[in-house]
C-alpha cells in the first residue's frame, strides 16, 4: 500500500483546495452577519478565490516546469494553510477577502502541479488507476463541498471551514516530504511575467468593475474605470503575447475554432451551471430560513446527477463525435438552469429539483470530455499550455458569472424592496430576483452548447488521460 500514499497526498491536496471553491457558499449568510459585511463582500469571498485560480493557473504551469512541481506544490499547500489560518481567524470582512486571494494563489500553484506529480510517481496500468482515482476525487469535491460547508457551519460555526484545512494541509504536506519524488525543473524557459501581470490586471479589473456595478451603478467612474483598465489590460495582454518568444498562451491556439469553441464553451458553462448556486444558496437561508446544512443537502441533486451521468457517458458516447455529448451537455445545463425560473414567491427547497437534476444531467454530460477533445484539437508540444487555456477559462467563467448575476440579482432586489407602491415582500423580492438570473444563466448555457456543436469539429480519439496526462491537465469537472 505505500505505492499508493503518493496518490493520496496528491488527491488530499487536490480535494482540499477544489472544496474551498464551493464550501462558503452555504455559509455566507452566516459570515455577513457575524462581520457586518455588505453583499458585495460576500460576493468578493467567494469571486475572488477563483480569480486567483483563473489568473494564475497558467503561469505556475510554466513556473512548476522551472523550479520542480513538488517544489511548487509544497510552497502552494504552505501558503494555503496559512492563508485558510487567517481566514478562519478574521475579523472584518477585508480580512477575509485579502486571505482567500491568498488561499486562491495558493490553490493555483497546487493544483497546476498535481498531474505533472502523478506523472512521475507512477508508470503504466497503476498511472490509469492514479488518474482514474485523481479524477473521481475532484470530481466528489464538487458534490461535498456545499454539504460539508453547511455541516461545518451547524456544528462549529463558519469559521471551521477554514480552519479544517490546516491540519489537512499539515497532513499533506508530511506525506509529500515522505513520500513524493522531488527534483529540479525540467525546463531553464523563463515565465512570462509580463503576460502574467497583464492578464492578471485585465482578470481582476474586470471583476472588480463587474461586483461594485452593483453598488455604485453602471455610471460610477470606478466602475467605468475599472472596466476600461481591463480593456486596456487585455490589449497589452495580445500585443505582449505576440512579440514574446515564449509566450503564457500561443495566440495562434485561438485560430483554430475547435480549440476555440471548447474554451468559450467551458468558460460558459461554469457561469452557466455553477454561478447562480452562490444567490440560490443565500435565497434558500434567508427566505426559507433553512439550515446550512439542509442548504447544502438541497443543492446536491445537482451535483449527484452529474456524477451519475459522467459515470455512462463514455458507453453511451464512445463511437460518436466527441462534439455531441459536449454540445448537448450545455444545451442540457441551459435548458436546467431555465427550469430553475419555476421559483416563485410561494415555493418551497422542492421546487428546485427537476432544474437540478436536468442542470448535473448536462455537466455529467459536458464535462468528461471536454479536456480532452481541447487537448485533441492543439499539436502535442501545446497540450500542456492547452490545458491550462481551458483550466483558466472555466475559472474565470466562474468568477465572471458570480460577478454578473450578483449584479443583476442586486440591481433587482432594489427594484423591489425600494418599489414605493407596497411591494417590499421580501419573498417576492427574492424570487424576482432569481428569476432573473436563471434567465441569463440558461441562455449562457443555450449559446455555449450552439457554439460548441456549431465550431467543433471531430478530431482523433483523444489519448487516454493514464497514458499521456500533460502536465497542467485538470479534469473538466474540476470547477
Amino acid at each position: 500500500m505505500r505505492k499508493w500514499i503518493p496518490l493520496a497526498a496528491i488527491c488530499l491536496g487536490a480535494f482540499m483546495l477544489l472544496v474551498d471553491v464551493s464550501i462558503v457558499n452555504v455559509a455566507l449568510p452566516k459570515m455577513s452577519d457575524d462581520l457586518h459585511s455588505s453583499f458585495t463582500s460576500m460576493q468578493w469571498v467567494v469571486d475572488v478565490y477563483a480569480l486567483m485560480l483563473a489568473a494564475l493557473l497558467m503561469v505556475f504551469g510554466s513556473l512548476g516546469d522551472r523550479v520542480g512541481h513538488r517544489r511548487l506544490y509544497l510552497g502552494g499547500l504552505g501558503l494555503f494553510a496559512l492563508a485558510s489560518l487567517v481566514c478562519a481567524l478574521a475579523p472584518d470582512a477585508a480580512t477575509l477577502i485579502a486571505s482567500r486571494a491568498a488561499q486562491g494563489i495558493g490553490g493555483a500553484a497546487m493544483l497546476t502541479s498535481t498531474t505533472a506529480l502523478l506523472g512521475g510517481a507512477y508508470q503504466g496500468r497503476d498511472r490509469g488507476t492514479a488518474f482514474g482515482v485523481w479524477g473521481a476525487v475532484n470530481g466528489a469535491a464538487a458534490a461535498i463541498g456545499p454539504v460539508l460547508g453547511g455541516l461545518l457551519t451547524d456544528q462549529f460555526g463558519w469559521r471551521s471551514i477554514f480552519m479544517v484545512n490546516v491540519p489537512v494541509a499539515a497532513l499533506t504536506v508530511a506525506m509529500t516530504l515522505g513520500y513524493l519524488r522531488g527534483g529540479a525543473g525540467a525546463t531553464r524557459n523563463r515565465v512570462d511575467l509580463p503576460g502574467a501581470f497583464c492578464f492578471t490586471v485585465f482578470a481582476a479589473a474586470l471583476t472588480y468593475g463587474l461586483i461594485e456595478s452593483g453598488d455604485r451603478g453602471w455610471g460610477s467612474a470606478l466602475v467605468l474605470g475599472s472596466i476600461a483598465l481591463s480593456v486596456l489590460a487585455l490589449a497589452v495582454f495580445v500585443l505582449v503575447e505576440l512579440r514574446t518568444a515564449q509566450p503564457l498562451l500561443d495566440l495562434s491556439l485561438l485560430r483554430n475554432r475547435s480549440f476555440l469553441g471548447l474554451t468559450v464553451g467551458g468558460l460558459l458553462l461554469n457561469a452557466a451551471a455553477f454561478a447562480e448556486l452562490t444567490y440560490t444558496s443565500i435565497w434558500l437561508q434567508q427566505v426559507l430560513h433553512l439550515s446550512p446544512l439542509m442548504a447544502g443537502f438541497a443543492v446536491c441533486p445537482l451535483a449527484l446527477a452529474a456524477f451519475v451521468v459522467a459515470l455512462g457517458t463514455g458507453k453511451v458516447f464512445h463511437r460518436a463525435a466527441p462534439q455531441l455529448p459536449i454540445g448537448i451537455g450545455l444545451l442540457l445545463i441551459g435548458l436546467g438552469t431555465l427550469l430553475l425560473g419555476v421559483v416563485s414567491a410561494s415555493s418551497g427547497w422542492a421546487a428546485l429539483l427537476p432544474g437540478l437534476v436536468i442542470t448535473g444531467a448536462g455537466v455529467g454530460m459536458a464535462t468528461p470530455t471536454l479536456m480532452s477533445t481541447a487537448l485533441a484539437a492543439v499539436p502535442r508540444e501545446r497540450t500542456g499550455m492547452a490545458s491550462g487555456a481551458v483550466n483558466t477559462g472555466r475559472q474565470l467563467g466562474y468568477a465572471l458569472g458570480i460577478a454578473v448575476l450578483g449584479t443583476i440579482f442586486q440591481d433587482r432586489l432594489k427594484d423591489f424592496l425600494g418599489h414605493p407602491s407596497g411591494r417590499p415582500d421580501l419573498h417576492v423580492a427574492f424570487a424576482a430576483g432569481l428569476d432573473r438570473i436563471y434567465l441569463v444563466a440558461g441562455c449562457t448555457g443555450l449559446l455555449a452548447g450552439v457554439l460548441v456543436l456549431t465550431l467543433v469539429r471531430p478530431s482523433p480519439a483523444p489519448a487516454a488521460w493514464g497514458s499521456q496526462a500533460p502536465k497542467d491537465a485538470v479534469p473538466a469537472s474540476a470547477h
